[in-house]
């Protein structure tokens, strides 16, 4: 968990008032939910099977327990709509600066378009990062979200990398 993050954080949108905050363990079906309501996430077997509950639990909890880590959900009228984590990065380069990694971020798919993503990412930028003491926040996007880089370059991102992944056989 970071301590240091400002929140929860309300803020309007489009649908209402949400409000973000940190995510607790009674939030794991929710958040599940929106990974499973989101295509990609879907094809790569993110589909809110019960079976894989208590690894979604564990992920949760190591997020939780990890002090450089968070995950945050959005609540509108008392339903989670959306999620990112964060992550915290010490760092050489650039003369030590620290990095705010943003990763999953997804907000239901009937109110994108809301407002809900804007403010949150607006959030990560303008409030978490200073908190947190990171001169840069970065994330990354499968090349396949061409609307949600557009998102990002609205918001100021820069597509300054090209990220590669390997999957490890058997984890």
């Amino acid at each position: 968990m970071l301590p240091a993050l400002p929140l929860p954080f309300a803020f309007p949108s489009r649908a209402g008032d949400a409000v973000l905050r940190r995510a607790t363990e009674a939030d794991a079906d929710g958040v599940i939910a929106l990974l499973a309501d989101d295509p990609i996430s879907a094809a790569r077997g993110d589909v809110a099977d019960e079976g894989d509950r208590p690894a979604y639990v564990r992920g949760l909890r190591e997020i939780l327990d990890d002090p450089s880590n968070d995950l945050l959900v959005v609540e509108l009228g008392g339903a989670l709509v959306g999620t990112l984590q964060l992550t915290s990065i010490p760092g050489m380069a650039r003369r030590g600066a620290r990095r705010l990694l943003v990763e999953a971020v997804r907000v239901r798919s009937d109110l994108r378009s809301a407002g809900i993503g804007s403010a949150v990412m607006r959030w990560v930028g303008e409030a978490a990062a200073p908190a947190l003491g990171a001169a840069i926040v970065q994330l990354t996007s499968d090349a396949a979200r061409t609307d949600a880089h557009r998102f990002y370059e609205r918001l100021g991102y820069v597509g300054s990398h090209r990220g590669f992944k390997l999957s490890v056989p058997g984890v």
